[in-house]
């Protein structure tokens, strides 16, 4: 997996690849879409009939996808058992920048809250670590802007996505500026990526 996001290869479709049992080349975009729902799902813990529902399967279907993934990448299976099991005797998870989240639904007497704190501990050192990247890009893209003299403002940040407003004359600049500060803003064992596009609206601007 890390060896995809360093190649730059499309991680969806690798997975769809490894998954399904067929070369790179010739994955379809159905595979693809089924494989993408097992990568996303797996972080939160997803369940077979869950992911059944989302890709429209059967559930021993979707329970097959599953098993085949942790197979498949067998450190993703690992750090699902060693981030519960660390969760339940810390009472809290934290993200790569050390943000803490407690979590005493570990230790309900009810089974559904204790599954769903089993699934934060999975999500939140993933998705509260994208989330300190992403404040942490704002920051710099702030301080650049600034420091640059330019007129362009940061207005708006969506998910992994920063929305600038400029005069058009400083479009191209702007862009430069984002993707290098939101690509260099940590550095992991593997690369942050970011495209930049300018548009008269967001919708164009995608």
């Amino acid at each position: 997996m890390q060896r995809a996001f360093a190649d730059g290869e499309d991680i969806h479709a690798v997975t769809a690849s490894q998954v399904f049992g067929v070369p790179l080349p010739e994955v379809t975009t159905l595979q693809r879409s089924r494989a993408k729902a097992v990568n996303f799902g797996i972080v939160y813990g997803i369940s077979a009939f869950s992911l059944a529902q989302n890709i429209h399967v059967y559930q021993n279907e979707a329970k097959e996808y599953i098993d085949t993934y942790l197979q498949k990448y067998s450190g993703v299976r690992k750090y699902m058992k060693d981030i519960v099991a660390q969760a339940k005797t810390d009472g809290y998870v934290t993200t790569l920048f050390g943000r803490r989240r407690p979590l005493p639904e570990l230790k309900s007497a009810n089974y559904n809250i204790r599954s769903f704190g089993e699934r934060v501990a999975l999500n939140t050192p993933i998705q509260g670590t994208a989330a300190d990247v992403i404040k942490l890009a704002m920051v710099h893209v702030w301080q650049r802007l600034k420091r640059e003299k330019l007129q362009a403002k940061l207005i708006l940040q969506i998910h992994d996505e920063l929305i600038v407003e400029c005069p058009e004359a400083e479009a191209d600049k702007v862009k430069a500026i984002l993707a290098e500060e939101m690509e260099n803003v940590v550095h992991y064992s593997v690369p942050l990526t970011a495209d930049a596009k300018a548009g008269k609206s967001w919708s164009d601007a995608k």
